[in-house]
């Protein structure tokens, strides 16, 4: 059985995983898919401080394919990866399938790496564990999260 290549037009067996031609990734009938979204080109991070109470955490996505995207940190841990299951899906082969995890104490936030494969930076600075401040960024793989407390300001 085949496929054509979204990106190429060839015809591609169902069990390639990425086209020989052009190497487009190829989905399969059993894979999760995700929306993709526009990037936005200034993010209004002081409605996002509003949006949520003084006592959170927030990460805004900054850079990469899901540019503009928000998340409370409301949970004890905040899983972040490609896996389904996490509480923050970054779908990108940049990023592992467990790739952060973000434990919340009281108002602290501490944010540390699980094993990635390309790991996890901080202010551009490759971290284990670190707690994280507001204003910080957080790289994992392609997408830069900034994070915001609230409405700390």
């Amino acid at each position: 059985m085949s496929t054509e290549c979204p990106g190429c037009g060839r015809q591609t067996s169902t069990d390639e995983r990425f086209c020989g031609a052009c190497g487009t990734r190829l989905a399969s009938s059993d894979e999760e898919t995700t929306d993709a979204f526009d990037p936005v080109e200034e993010v209004p991070h002081g409605e996002d401080r509003e949006r949520f109470p003084v006592e959170c955490g927030l990460f805004v996505v900054e850079s990469g394919p899901k540019a503009g995207a928000r998340y409370g940190l409301e949970a004890a841990v905040t899983t972040i990866g490609r896996h389904g299951g996490a509480d923050i899906l970054l779908d990108d082969v940049t990023v592992s399938r467990h790739h952060v995890e973000v434990e919340r104490t009281g108002d602290r936030y501490l944010v540390r790496d699980v094993g990635s494969l390309n790991g996890t930076y901080l202010n551009g600075r490759r971290i284990e564990s670190c707690e994280i401040h507001d204003g910080d960024e957080v790289q994992i793989g392609r997408f830069k999260l900034v994070f915001f407390h609230g409405t700390a300001g």
